[in-house]
């Protein structure tokens, strides 16, 4: 590596806005990939791609999603706060071409499916009272309802939502429950259009004190739950 790069905010302010979107936005590392299926009350589907989708919790199973700041272009979070829903689609290798064109600013009449030729899918297990497609294509997807709406300091919107279902492939998922990802060939994001497979290091046993971590030695199987 030769030489070092150093900014300040002060500096950032003055570059040209893409350039410094695009740089900031690479500075949090690899990101989970997803797009967001979301219906309006006419029936019109909407997909979006975001790359700020964090763990909350797990009993109970929450997430949260970061938004832009709510314009007129603001299909999907407009369609959450008018539905209470949406489906979490992790982007896959082979389509991650179609998801990224879903960033594209498409009028609300027009459906991000029907341009991009993904599928929109419901599952009967949910029930008649889901109204967010999920995409077919998808390996992994997930059925969110919305808790609570917060506005962050830069005017952006944080999504508090619980997991009310997930669609996962079998074969992806461990022994102890752990969902395999890249068996499932989900692609990481970096920046606003870097798309990334992955390469496991492995899994590694829980850190204690005085204690060297391990390396997990049947995958397949996973760790041996013991009770604390």
């Amino acid at each position: 590596m030769n030489g070092r790069s150093f900014w300040t905010a002060q500096e950032w302010m003055a570059w040209p806005s893409r350039r410094r979107a695009r740089t900031i936005n690479s500075l949090s590392g690899f990101k989970s990939a997803n797009v967001i299926g979301t219906s309006d009350a006419e029936g019109v589907h909407n997909l979006s791609i975001v790359s700020s989708v964090v763990h909350l919790g797990s009993t109970p199973a929450q997430m949260g999603v970061v938004l832009r700041p709510p314009g007129k272009d603001a299909h999907t979070y407009k369609n959450i706060m008018a539905t209470g829903q949406c489906t979490l689609n992790h982007v896959g290798a082979a389509w991650f071409k179609q998801a990224h064109q879903c960033s594209a600013r498409y009028p609300a009449a027009v459906s991000e499916f029907a341009e991009t030729g993904l599928t929109p899918e419901f599952h009967s297990q949910v029930g008649p009272h889901w109204q967010a497609p999920a995409v077919e294509e998808a390996a992994l997807k997930l059925g969110l309802t919305l808790l609570k709406d917060l506005e962050l300091p830069n005017a952006c919107r944080f999504m508090v939502m619980q997991v009310e279902w997930a669609d996962v492939p079998a074969d992806s998922v461990r022994g102890d429950g752990y969902v395999d990802l890249e068996a499932s060939e989900t692609v990481a994001i970096s920046g606003l259009d870097g798309y990334h497979v992955t390469k496991t290091l492995g899994r590694w046993s829980y850190a204690k004190t005085n204690c060297k971590v391990s390396r997990l030695q049947d995958p397949t199987r996973g760790w041996e739950d013991v009770s604390s």
